[in-house]
């Protein structure tokens, strides 16, 4: 199972376009997408290919999305880290 997080287009140069997603940077390729892209997109990117353009509020909205399930096991995790290791 693949999970395929909003990224935005920082750089395009040709088919070859540099994305950003929670600070972390990645070269790209175009070749796969059905439609023109610009830089300012946000995008699915799979296997080092961008798949498909998404509309920014929508993924704004995915990224509100991840941003608390991480959150919500960041929590779960510190509370299980919590009970086995109590204070004392």
């Amino acid at each position: 199972m693949c999970l395929a997080i909003p990224s935005k287009i920082i750089e395009m140069d040709g088919m070859k376009a540099k994305i950003e997603v929670y600070g972390a940077r990645k070269d790209i390729n175009l070749m796969l997408m059905p439609v023109e892209v610009e830089v300012g997109d946000y995008v699915l990117v799979h296997a080092g290919f961008a798949l498909q353009k998404v509309e920014r509020d929508m993924a704004r909205e995915s990224l509100k999305v991840i941003d608390t399930i991480v959150e919500e096991v960041k929590q779960e995790i510190e509370a299980e880290l919590a009970e086995e290791d109590p204070p004392g």
